[in-house]
Order: structure tokens, then sequence, then C-alpha cells
């Protein structure tokens, strides 16, 4: 029996995905806004040194991505999703108000991860609510939420950058701020169209004694994460060190110069001119019976994410002195198709081989390993000051390798452990990455 109200429909759509939607856009908007000035602010405001920045930068993002492990649990068992989403989406509006004064730094961004702990898992985990357990609609109801991620991401650092760059700092934070308040009113106005049962705590489940297949699709899940972690270790340069090196590069047109923090919003932007089609050739190459295997796909994109670190090495090495912008929209572009590979797959695979009854658990450890990686990439990122550019994007490429090699090592056995799961297995409709996006 579906939980869902009475049919009322947007687009097609139950008029609830319309208030998820553009709740998770504001959210979006605000965390990506807050991220695109982040070293920038450290670097230039703070005058941290570029090593402690990236640390900083590391470790708060690994923990933005730590925090909805815990906070998903205390959704389920204690607040409900609606009120998780609620304290959840204060907070983080709280901690984006306290980065507009400086000695509120640390704490401001302890605020935002926290509320980021109980939103992120909470909001999402609403859609099959609107759904009855039949209805066609159900898939892709998660492509349109994820589209919304990305148009939050796409803006964010086009508004609050801009702000940042040309009328102070603290005027982007307020922004990110604002768009985090945007959000909640949205949620809360909204609320009539989402179905009351997403309002209540559920109990715990007993966990499962695991069988000899359990414990293989855990062992293989395990490699996975490890390689999830190597790989987010250059792919999360992005916002690190890669925006420190877009700094020195020639963003002139003409007279006027590219601010630094747009092309922070090339990614987003691209995720959502590229899905469709990726989505098409690879319906193509499955029914041509060519698909590749989850984890043949994975390591594709990490072989194409080391790709763009290539480019830019190649970039930093012809032009040291301030290589043209379209050098970093061509990084953008590989990276962001490579990304596109490995991280909703990655996701997919992770939800498909969860226990019984223990299916949440099973993707907050996916978060686990983006908490992993970003600590990693913060580490790497300290090394940026130590090397000469273009040997430091070739590291980042050795890095990406290297997660590729796991990925193929590991190829074999989950073949074999998606073979012996396929009777238990339950349909999966599509959970964004960006969960991304913030991704």
């Amino acid at each position: 029996m579906s939980t869902a109200p009475a049919p009322s429909n947007w687009f097609g759509q139950p008029r609830g995905l319309t208030i998820l939607f553009l709740t998770n856009m504001w959210e979006t908007f605000s965390y990506y806004g807050m991220r695109a000035l982040l070293v920038y602010y450290m670097t230039k405001q703070l005058l941290i040194s570029q090593e402690h920045s990236s640390l900083i930068y590391g470790t708060y993002t690994s923990f933005a991505y730590f925090t909805p492990i815990v906070g998903g649990a205390i959704a389920d068992r204690y607040l409900g999703k609606k009120w998780a989403v609620i304290i959840g989406a204060t907070t983080m509006a709280a901690g984006h108000f306290m980065m507009a004064f400086e000695p509120l730094f640390y704490f401001a961004l302890a605020t935002i991860a926290v509320g980021n702990g109980l939103f992120l898992p909470s909001l999402p985990s609403q859609i099959n609510d609107l759904y009855g357990p039949d209805d066609p609609r159900r898939g892709w109801a998660y492509n349109v939420y994820y589209v919304g991620v990305n148009v939050g991401g796409f803006l964010a650092p086009l508004v609050c950058g801009t702000l940042g760059e040309t009328y102070g700092w603290h005027y982007g934070f307020g922004a990110a701020g604002v768009g985090m308040l945007a959000g909640l009113l949205i949620y809360l106005w909204g609320g009539r169209y989402l179905p009351e049962s997403q309002a209540k705590a559920v109990p715990a489940e007993p966990m499962t004694q695991p069988s000899g297949s359990w414990r293989d699709a855990f062992m293989l899940l395990l490699g996975v994460g490890l390689a999830v972690t190597v790989f987010r270790g250059a792919y999360e340069q992005v916002g690190n060190t890669v925006a420190l090196w877009i700094e020195s590069a020639n963003r002139h047109v003409g007279d006027r110069e590219i601010p630094m923090t747009w092309f922070q919003s090339l990614n987003p932007l691209l995720v959502i001119g590229l899905t469709p089609l990726l989505l098409a050739r690879w319906k193509r190459r499955a029914a041509a019976g060519a698909e590749h295997s989850p984890l043949q796909k994975m390591a594709v994109g990490a072989i194409i994410v080391g790709g763009a670190y290539a480019l830019l090495a190649i970039a930093a090495a012809v032009n040291p002195t301030g290589a043209s912008w379209w050098w970093v929209v061509a990084y953008f572009f590989v990276l962001t198709l490579g990304e596109l590979y490995i991280l909703p797959t990655g996701l997919g695979l992770f939800a498909r081989l969860a226990p019984p009854k223990l299916g949440a658990t099973t993707v907050a450890a996916w978060y686990l390993a983006i908490f992993t990686g970003s600590m990693t990439a913060g580490f790497i990122g300290s090394w940026y000051s130590s090397f000469r550019p273009p040997v430091f994007f070739l590291l980042l490429t050795g890095v990406a390798s290297v997660a590729a090699v796991i990925l193929l090592s590991l190829d074999r056995r989950a073949r074999a452990v998606e073979a012996a799961r396929i009777a238990d297995r339950s349909a999966f409709a599509g959970v964004p990455e960006g969960l991304a996006a913030n991704g």
C-alpha cells in the first residue's frame, strides 16, 4: 500500500517531488557557494598557508560526508525525516552566516558539517514515499532530483563567487546562508504535499546474521571503498589545488577577466548536459550486449579523470606563467565525463549489494568512502606547494590510475558476487551521487 498522498501532479510528477527538488537545489547552492570561496578566503583573507588551507579544506569536506552516517541513524530512530531536514537546514544556515565573522571560522565549518549530517540523508530518502510500489515514474524521479542538485551547484559559484570576489568574501558567505533559508522555507511551505509518514521515526530493525554471500559482498564493497578513497584523493582537488591553479591561469576574454570562482560552475553544468547523452550510449551498448560491468565502468571513469589531470599537467608545462582558460574548460569536461562513469555507478553497486534491512546502512558506507577520500585529498593537496604544477598534476594522474587498477582487480569477484545475489536483489531506483555533487 502506498504512503503517497492523493494524486496531485506538477509536470507529470507528484507535487512533493518539486518541493524536494527545490529544497535540495537551494541547499546545494549554499554548500557549493561556500565551498567555491573557501580556499580563496583562507589564503587571501585569513592568510593561512596553502598547505594548511588544503588540510582544512580536506578535513571539512570529509566530515561533511561523515556526519550523514550518524545523522541518518538519528533521523531514522529518533527525529523522523521531516524534523531532521528542518533542524539540519536551520543549523546549516546558521553556520553559513557565522562564516561572515572571522573569529567563528572553525566553529562555522563544524556547524555546517553537523547540519549537513541531518539534512543530506533525510531529504532524498523521502522520494520513495511519494510513489506507489508499481508507479513507473519512480525511476525518472531521481533523474529529476539530480538535476536539481546540479542546478544549485551551477548557480552557486556564479552568485556567491561573484559577490565574494567583487564585494567581499563575507557577502558571498551571506548569500549562501540566504540560499539555505530559501530551501528551508520552501520545504516548510510545501510540507502539505509530502507524505505524513515521513515525519515519524522508524524503529531500528534487528540486524541479521550475515551468511557467506553477505560476507563476500561486504569484502567486495570494502575493496571498492578503498578504490574510491584513492580516487577521491585526486578528484576532490577540483575545489582545492585546482582552484588555486585556476587563479594563476589567463582568464581574460578581451578586456574582461572571468572570475576564478565561475569555473566551479562548469562541473554541474556539464553533469546536466552529459548525463542524458551517456545514458543513451549505455542503453545502446546494453541493447547490443556490449555493456561494461559496473567495476569496468568505474575503472574507465578513474582513467578518464586521470586524463583530466594529465591535461592540466600539459597546460602547466606549456605555459607555466598563465595557461589559457580554455585548458580549464577542457579539464572540467574530461573530469565530469569520468565522474559520471564512476560515482553514480559506485553508489548503485552499494545499494544493490545491501543485505536485507541494512540498505540504508550499506548506502551510508558509501559516504564513509567519500569521507576517507576527502581526507586523503586534503593530505595530498598539502603537497601542492612542494612540487611544480606539472609534476603535481601528473601525480594526481597516477593516483587516479591506481584506483582504476584496484577496481579492475575486483571485477571478477564483483561479477561472481552479483551473480550469487541476483535472486535476492531488489530493484534499485537510482540515488543521485552529489548527494555529488554535495559530490
